[in-house]
């Protein structure tokens, strides 16, 4: 059952520009999708929109079956963001700001709970120091700490560990992965397409204000990925040999190795009868080694195939 509900959701923009353009989408609960897109995509006012920051345009949304517009404290009280800005109050302590964001969601006081959410976060030696006295990646900590500390059945993370060190990052997924047992859905925005990869259970891409797919990483990955195989060689070569034209055959640099790209949706990869036409042309092998094409050699191939603004 989706615990979040997108249905044509728009944004338009003072002076014409649309920043959503029509975005549907379910999400289910406990599940964690990645959002990818260039710089203005859209990715941080469809996450502003469901949190209450910005009004829509057009269309409707519902999370835990309240409507973001019509039930928005409800609907606000299931949620947690993690914004890309770094907004603390500089003399506050960090115990107290943690404590403060969930008093604003009427939850009565639970030193347990704050504890365990700085000690789950490495804040917990630094809870009493000013907001102003730590590091950017300590600051950033805090603010995923204020997101959780009204136990949220939603989280946003827009851009959560862009910019900070790869501790917090390893601590940040070490979060999101027991918030995911726990039933927590959560939604990210990522540059780092390899943590998408890692952690995600469907990636959605959008570009220009539209959703251009949302689908499973492994079976995005299986249908619009393709394989290499390279083909070290004992000896290197000038060219590429006339009898192997066929082929999708490059030869890198080195002159040593031949790189081979197949689909892999088509019927048969070619390779035995590459590897027969190899020794058949007097090549011999010395080595072979095949690599899966990545999310981020898929997400840039859609990204640029996208339409054009005013393109059928």
């Amino acid at each position: 059952m989706a615990f979040v509900e997108i249905d044509n959701l728009q944004k338009t923009y003072e002076g014409g520009f649309k920043a959503l353009k029509g975005v549907s989408l379910n999400i289910g609960q406990g599940e964690i999708l990645a959002l990818l897109g260039p710089n203005g995509a859209g990715k941080t006012t469809l996450i502003s929109v469901l949190c209450g920051l910005v009004s829509p345009s057009g269309g409707q949304a519902r999370i835990g079956g309240h409507d973001i517009v019509a039930d928005y404290r409800a609907a606000r009280r299931l949620v947690g963001l993690v914004p890309q800005e770094i907004a603390l109050e500089p003399f506050t302590k960090v115990i107290d700001t943690v404590r403060f964001s969930r008093g604003l969601f009427g939850l009565k006081r639970d030193d347990a709970k704050i504890e365990q959410i700085l000690k789950q976060l490495s804040l917990w030696d630094k809870r009493d120091n000013r907001t102003r006295q730590l590091s950017g990646g300590m600051k950033r900590r805090v603010l995923i700490a204020k997101a959780l500390a009204h136990e949220p059945r939603v989280l946003f993370l827009d851009e959560p560990t862009a910019g900070v060190d790869v501790e917090l990052r390893r601590d940040m997924w070490e979060t999101v992965a027991k918030l995911k047992a726990d039933g927590v859905t959560i939604i990210l925005t990522t540059h780092y397409i390899e943590e998408a990869e890692a952690i995600a259970d469907r990636i959605g891409v959008i570009n220009k204000g539209a959703l251009l797919l949302v689908e499973g990483k492994d079976a995005l990955m299986e249908r619009m990925g393709s394989k290499e195989l390279r083909i070290s060689l004992r000896a290197p070569v000038q060219a590429v040999p006339d009898r192997l034209a066929t082929y999708d055959l490059a030869l890198a640099d080195d002159g040593a190795t031949l790189v081979y790209t197949y689909d892999t949706k088509g019927e048969g990869t070619g390779i035995t009868a590459l590897l027969a036409d190899l020794s058949q042309a007097g090549l011999k092998l010395a080595d072979l080694k095949t690599t899966q094409s990545s999310l981020e050699d898929i997400f840039v191939g859609l990204t640029a195939e996208a339409p054009q603004e005013g393109a059928a």
